[in-house]
């Protein structure tokens, strides 16, 4: 069964490793496509927190967001594969908190443009991604203390 989990845990994070590894080389100098679709989302989400809660957004290069956004999906990918909680928090956080809503912003188009069905099935899909994190997170956490340290000195043993 642990082999099952461990390949189950390789393919799921697959996504977010292969997407950081085609990021990573497409980065150049600028940031690359990824940080060309990004700015102006998120110029439009700056401007609507702004509006809604009257706090500015800070301005600098989203060359340095998309260089963040590729670490911790790295990261947090490799984390994840090897069972790590720290893996899954990286991706729940940065991921798919900060990053799906404004890059999926299917809220600012209107229905019937071709663009709001494209953009909200991207953001339906990173909720299941998401839904998976939580469910990887709540299984973790579930676990009785007791057994995780059984199973630390059995392998000591071993």
């Amino acid at each position: 069964m642990s082999f099952v989990s461990f390949v189950g845990r390789v393919l799921f994070a697959s996504v977010f490793i292969l997407s950081a590894w085609q990021e990573f080389n497409d980065f150049g100098v600028h940031g690359g496509p990824a940080a060309k679709a990004l700015k102006p989302k998120f110029k439009v989400f700056s401007k609507l927190v702004s509006s809604h809660t009257g706090v500015e957004v800070p301005e600098f290069e989203i060359k340095y967001l998309v260089a963040a956004i590729v670490a911790f999906k790295g990261v947090g990918g490799i984390f994840f594969i090897f069972g790590s909680i720290i893996g899954a928090y990286l991706l729940v956080v940065l991921q798919q908190f900060i990053v799906t809503p404004i890059l999926y912003d299917f809220y600012n188009y209107d229905m019937e443009k071709k663009e709001f069905g494209l953009l909200f099935t991207k953001f339906t899909q990173n909720l299941a991604l998401l839904g998976a994190l939580f469910f990887f997170i709540g299984m973790k956490n579930s676990m009785p203390r007791r057994q995780l340290k059984k199973k630390a000195s059995k392998s000591k043993t071993v």
